[in-house]
């Protein structure tokens, strides 16, 4: 692929970002990428012959910016491995409600389950960091599992905070408290 064909094909995954920032995952069709592109509805096809591939492609990018966001948070280890975990839900709720349409497409299971253009090696490295952590936190459990269920409970939080059913049933006003008991929860409490 030359210059000008590599620059397209990332100009394309560009607009599938700028696209679902504006319009959400369902706005993310091929025809509307290439005609905000200013290319032809079929050029899409040349870089990626699947829309799957092109939305494979584009929620990438999507987890390559939560990995910088999440890297920059945890920092260099330097605060406690509590801290770091609090650092990166806060990284990871913050994402997901304010860039809920990238949000969504990431986590597509039709995405994740085809592992087009290796988006799982995008992905995984994340839920390492969130292992590696709980791992440190409690060593005596399965951290594997216990990680698994703290992020499926800051994916609730993120889900439901987004409907407005979360601040409705507890009148928080910002996620804070939520992610500080799911912590506790599945970390125990935080010592003093």
């Amino acid at each position: 692929m030359d210059e000008r064909e590599t620059g397209l094909k990332a100009r394309l995954v560009d607009v599938g970002v700028e696209l679902v920032a504006e319009e959400g995952a369902q706005a993310l069709t091929l025809r509307e990428i290439a005609r905000r592109a200013g290319v032809s509805h079929g050029a899409p096809r040349r870089y990626f012959p699947t829309h799957l591939d092109l939305l494979s492609a584009i929620a990438r990018r999507g987890f390559a910016d939560l990995g910088a966001r999440v890297t920059e948070a945890v920092g260099d280890g330097a605060a406690s491995p509590r801290a770091q975990l609090t650092a990166l839900g806060r990284v990871y709720l913050d994402f997901a409600l304010s860039r809920r349409g990238m949000y969504e497409l990431m986590f597509r299971h039709d995405l994740l389950a085809s592992d087009r253009l290796g988006l799982r090696e995008t992905s995984l490295p994340l839920f390492g960091v969130l292992v590696d952590l709980v791992g440190r936190v409690r060593p005596a459990t399965e951290a594997r599992v216990t990680a698994g269920a703290l992020w499926a409970n800051l994916h609730g939080i993120a889900q439901l905070w987004s409907w407005g059913s979360l601040q409705l049933g507890t009148g928080a006003t910002d996620f804070t408290p939520l992610l500080r008991a799911a912590l506790d929860v599945h970390l125990g409490p935080e010592e003093a």
